[in-house]
């Protein structure tokens, strides 16, 4: 269920008697009603499945509508200074231990920056009930191995389907495998085999690394060579209503003035300049700058150096161009209008732009529809300060990350702790950070088990779930989400050197972080056994502390950590913690 709240007036000209009723709004952030007014306070109770459970409630029973005006206001809790949003419900009945109030049903809004309006948007889906999110990700091109500034997007994507999920949306997850372009018809005349022996290499590898970052595989992943005949249509669409045309040399390239001429507007996404377009002008490359603003490929003519990559077509023997592929498969799967298209923000000019031009060009959506709803792109990613390359020694795929030691679990937390829009420097500085974070996370996490041992299990404890979720509804905050979760590891670390956490508080914590880990998808720390010799080392230190000799105790606790373990004791006993 989404976070939500139920309003009812704590006072109301003529409904003398209804008395204040508590309620919570699925975030552990607890209050009362008034007119006009958000009156923090910290009281009782919990919403749960549209019902309130708490203090209050008079016996009242149809006090008729309440329409109640809440102010936007912030303020201090417990995590820190939160910023509430609320937005008119239709009216519900609640019920409150048996009794019927009317009120006001509100939800958290999620809200995402959308690159077609340049400015942060209420997230709601073209689905009438409000349920079904279609969500496409611009995929990897398989002529190589992926890397770090790569996955840094498909993480990013990953975060966003992950937590739309917890918002309680259906989301199909579509991510396409771009088989054919330019750069991999290249490396297979270089390699001198066949397409999908080239590419099939690749593709396995980006599959199995994106497994390694802990990302949830797509619903779909559509290969562009398996579309071919969707392409073709759209294409003929295209001609069909005068927007494309075949050139002299066989291929079939996308008018800019003919769509112009319709009233559609080039340039949806970014700000170009359209005064130096001239008429008629091509551009055969899947990639090139805003500057050069040409008519794009389509179909591209069968070359020599195409080899044997081809297919037949009205237009003669060729292959779709880049930006074809992309709407036709989307549309394909998702419809002609659907709510989420993801990328990279080098993306944005000429693949996504390109792509509204030819989808809305077809004609195929609905009146007052655009092809996608809402646009997000990712910032790109710097490595130690400066662009990637390889010639500066700072170019690395995840295998170059993992061979040093560090775990997807540590690049993924990293590639989570900077806002998707912001430039990110990755560092192996930061990949460090990224392990001591998880290690204080880890430690906090098994101290919450060690006291929760033998407790049945709990309802999540709302108040760190909310704390998160309120980050995450404003543009998916990440750095506020991590904020509160290590606020929360420190305040659970103090109440249990204090021995103020009870057993069914700490299972409740426990719950709790199950349901962000859902969100984070960070997993658990791998269980490290330490070898049977270090175990046997332990055993002496616990015998010679018993027999008081300290000394000894000592020198096997130095001895241990000189081969990299700590002793770490706990209400279990003692147990052995590789540093």
């Amino acid at each position: 269920m989404r976070p939500g709240v139920a309003l009812v007036p704590r006072a109301n000209p003529g409904l003398e008697g209804v008395t204040p009723l508590v309620f919570g709004i699925g975030a552990g952030l607890w209050g009362q009603c008034d007119w006009g007014k958000w009156l923090p306070s910290r009281v009782d109770g919990v919403f749960l499945e549209g019902e309130i459970d708490g203090r209050g409630g008079s016996g009242a029973v149809g006090v008729g509508a309440c329409h109640l005006k809440v102010e936007l206001r912030t303020f201090r809790g417990l995590y820190g200074l939160r910023r509430v949003d609320w937005r008119w419900r239709e009216m519900v009945v609640v019920r409150s231990r048996g009794h019927y109030l009317d009120g006001t049903f509100c939800h958290m809004a999620l809200r995402l920056f959308n690159t077609l309006s340049r400015s942060v948007e209420e997230f709601a889906p073209l689905d009438p009930a409000g349920k079904q999110v279609g969500m496409y990700c611009c995929g990897p091109t398989i002529h190589d191995s992926a890397h770090i500034g790569n996955f840094r997007t498909f993480v990013f994507a990953d975060l966003t389907r992950r937590y739309l999920e917890f918002k309680g949306f259906a989301v199909r997850h579509v991510m396409n495998i771009t088989d054919v372009e330019d750069k991999i018809i290249a490396r297979v005349r270089a390699a001198g085999v066949s397409l999908k022996e080239y590419t099939g290499k690749y593709e396995a590898a980006f599959f199995a690394d994106l497994q390694a970052l802990g990302c949830r595989p797509p619903h779909d992943s559509p290969h562009a060579t398996e579309y071919i005949p969707e392409i073709v249509a759209l294409i003929e669409t295209l001609v069909a209503r005068g927007l494309a045309y075949q050139a002299a040399d066989g291929s079939v390239y996308f008018s800019i003035e003919k769509y112009r001429g319709c009233g559609c507007v080039y340039g949806q996404l970014l700000k170009l300049n359209l005064d130096e377009l001239r008429v008629g002008e091509r551009v055969r490359s899947d990639e090139y700058a805003k500057e050069s603003v040409s008519d794009f490929a389509l179909w591209k003519a069968r070359v020599p150096e195409d080899g044997e990559v081809f297919w037949p077509s009205p237009w003669g023997e060729g292959r779709p161009g880049w930006h074809i592929e992309c709407s036709a498969m989307s549309m394909k799967l998702l419809g002609p209008s659907f709510d989420l298209h993801l990328g990279g923000e080098d993306l944005v000019f000429p693949h996504h732009e390109d792509e509204i031009a030819q989808s809305e060009g077809a004609g195929l959506q609905g009146p007052g529809h655009r092809f996608v709803k809402h646009w997000m792109h990712g910032a790109h990613l710097l490595v130690e300060g400066k662009k990637m390359s390889k010639s500066l020694g700072n170019f690395f795929v995840l295998k170059d990350l993992t061979g040093q030691g560090f775990t997807g679990r540590e690049i993924r937390y990293l590639l989570l702790t900077a806002h998707y829009r912001e430039t990110f420097n990755f560092t192996l500085e930061g990949l460090r950070g990224a392990r001591t974070a998880l290690a204080r996370l880890d430690e906090c996490l098994a101290k919450l088990r060690d006291t929760a041992a033998g407790q049945s299990a709990a309802a999540p404890e709302p108040g760190l779930i909310g704390a998160v979720a309120a980050a995450l509804d404003e543009d998916l905050n990440v750095a506020g989400a991590w904020g509160a979760i290590f606020e929360w590891v420190r305040q659970v670390n103090r109440q249990i050197a204090e021995k103020s956490l009870s057993p069914a508080q700490a299972a409740a914590a426990l719950a709790a972080w199950e349901v962000l880990d859902k969100v984070l998808g960070v997993g658990a720390a791998p269980e490290t056994e330490a070898p049977p010799e270090l175990l046997a080392l332990l055993e002496k230190r616990v015998a010679a502390r018993k027999a008081k000799d300290f000394a000894g105790a000592d020198a096997i606790r130095n001895e241990l950590k000189a081969k990299g373990w700590i002793i770490e004791d706990t209400p279990k006993g003692a147990r052995l913690k590789r540093l």
